[in-house]
C-alpha cells in the first residue's frame, strides 16, 4: 500500500551556489554523498531534490526530519536509492515503510526528484 508520494523540482545553479558554504554543504548532504558531488557538482541538485520529495512524501517536511538524515545514492548502473538514517528512519518503521521508491530526472537547468512511499505486509 502506498503511504505517500513526494516531488520536487529545484533549479540546479542554486543548489550549486549553496554548496559553496561549507556549513551548507555538510549539514545537507552525509559523507558518502559529499564524496560523489565532489566528482560531479551538478548530483547535488539531484540528490537536494531527492531529499525533498522524500520529506513531502513523509507530510512532514524538514522540520522534524534534518535532510542530512537522508542520502540519495546510486546504484553501479546509475540507479538512484535512499538511505534513511536518524529521525527519518524512525518515522519510516513507525509508520511502516518499508520501501522508497525514487526516480530522479535533470534537464539543463533544473533537477526534479518523485518518491513513492511503500508500506510493508499492505498490499
Amino acid at each position: 500500500m502506498i503511504f505517500g508520494i513526494g516531488i520536487d523540482t529545484i533549479a540546479i545553479s542554486r543548489v550549486e551556489k549553496a554548496i559553496s558554504r561549507q556549513h551548507f554543504l555538510e549539514t545537507v548532504f552525509t559523507e558518502k554523498e559529499r564524496q560523489e558531488i565532489m566528482l560531479n557538482k551538478r548530483r547535488c541538485a539531484s540528490d537536494f531534490a531527492g531529499k525533498e520529495a522524500v520529506v513531502k512524501m513523509f507530510g512532514t517536511g524538514f522540520g522534524k526530519i534534518r535532510a542530512g538524515e537522508i542520502e540519495i545514492l546510486r546504484e553501479e548502473n546509475g540507479k538512484p536509492y535512499v538511505v534513511l538514517y536518524g529521525a527519518a528512519k524512525e518515522f519510516a518503521m513507525e509508520h511502516r515503510i518499508e520501501t522508497i521508491h525514487i526516480s530522479i530526472t535533470n534537464t539543463d537547468n533544473e533537477a526534479s526528484a518523485f518518491v513513492v512511499g511503500e508500506m510493508e505486509g499492505l498490499s
